[in-house]
């Protein structure tokens, strides 16, 4: 799914407690509160580089707990994005905050202010993670505004993290099952990473803290991103943002530039994996060409695994394949085409 935003990052304004992994301005690259000028100028410069695509794109407030941040400042940043909107150049507003902050008053003010999607960074559903990782909000606070959002007629966003403090892949699964159930038209996973100047840095230097593996982020995510696709919950983000003070801050832990493309590679090796199991079939696998980077894998590691795994195959792109799906000749020389990624039209 392609997802446009004209992203404009808030660091840690509103958030009223520092969680053990968070420093917002390594993640977002972003050193200054943005004033209401900032807003019309990254809509502007949107609007150039997008063109006509910009009618389906929206404008994002992200970083912080925007809904926890002072009123009036809150305000200003939504009057100024509020005209792009209104006058149909943009889709809507889009912005992130706390399970927690989250109220009907504020739900009333977003929507006169054009926006239309709202992500809770719930990171977790186990109330014990949650705690051991300074959120200072509760599993039940992310149902009770989740609700709230999807009463209120907002499209609902939800972000998890993996490898938290305390946590394991079956808990992270656990959380998936109970986002699922809040019904989120999308959601977004990131593995956590070990960041200078957090709490979790210093129990990571103390031995108390042991990130994910690459390997096992990749692994987890996958499982997470079908499960997630196969409910028609799209995955919009798998992974950080690369930037330059992410870069700086970190420490350890499972980061990669192409960790949502690991994932999705992964994804496709073991659809194409479980299908050639389930019969016999030739070598050759056809795939949609806008795939063909991704069945294969980064280096070829796709081809190589399953090569491994006593099937010697190669892609090849086939224009009549649609994205997401990938094709097999049987004994018979009959094709049969296959979903290599769940839900997937066509």
């Amino acid at each position: 799914m392609r997802h446009a935003n004209v992203a404009v990052f808030v660091p840690h304004i509103g958030c009223p407690h520092r969680c053990s992994f968070c420093d917002q301005r390594a993640i977002t690259g972003q050193q200054k509160a943005p004033t209401p000028q900032d807003v019309r100028d990254a809509a502007e410069a949107g609007l150039r580089t997008l063109g006509a695509a910009a009618r389906e794109a929206q404008i994002a407030f992200f970083g912080g707990s925007f809904t926890a941040i002072a009123p009036d400042y809150r305000r200003s940043l939504l009057k100024a994005a509020y005209p792009f909107v209104k006058s149909g150049q943009y889709a809507g507003i889009r912005l992130s905050t706390r399970p927690d902050a989250i109220d009907g008053e504020i739900l009333d003010e977003l929507r006169a202010f054009g926006v239309t999607a709202i992500e809770l960074g719930a990171q977790s559903m186990d109330d014990a993670v949650l705690r051991q990782n300074g959120r200072g909000h509760t599993a039940e606070a992310t149902r009770a505004a989740a609700r709230k959002i999807r009463d209120a007629g907002f499209s609902l966003g939800l972000q998890m993290m993996t490898g938290l403090f305390c946590d394991t892949d079956a808990g992270a699964r656990r959380t998936a099952e109970e986002f699922a159930a809040l019904l989120p038209r999308e959601v977004r996973i990131y593995p956590a990473l070990v960041l200078r100047g957090t709490a979790l840095c210093d129990r990571y230097v103390r031995g108390e803290y042991r990130p994910q593996t690459l390997e096992g982020a990749v692994a987890l995510c996958t499982d997470l991103l079908t499960f997630f696709e196969r409910r028609g919950i799209a995955v919009i983000r798998l992974g950080l943002h690369e930037t330059p003070a992410l870069d700086a801050s970190f420490v350890a832990g499972p980061r990669h530039p192409a960790f949502g493309e690991l994932c999705r590679a992964r994804q496709y090796r073991l659809a194409v994996e479980q299908a050639m199991r389930g019969g016999r079939f030739a070598e050759a696998v056809a795939v949609s060409p806008k795939d063909l980077s991704i069945a294969v894998g980064q280096h070829r590691q796709n081809e190589e695994a399953l090569r491994e795994a006593g099937h010697p195959v190669r892609f090849f792109p086939d224009a009549a394949l649609a994205r997401g799906w990938f094709a097999l000749t049987d004994e018979s020389g009959r094709p049969r085409r296959f979903r290599a990624v769940p839900g997937a039209a066509g």
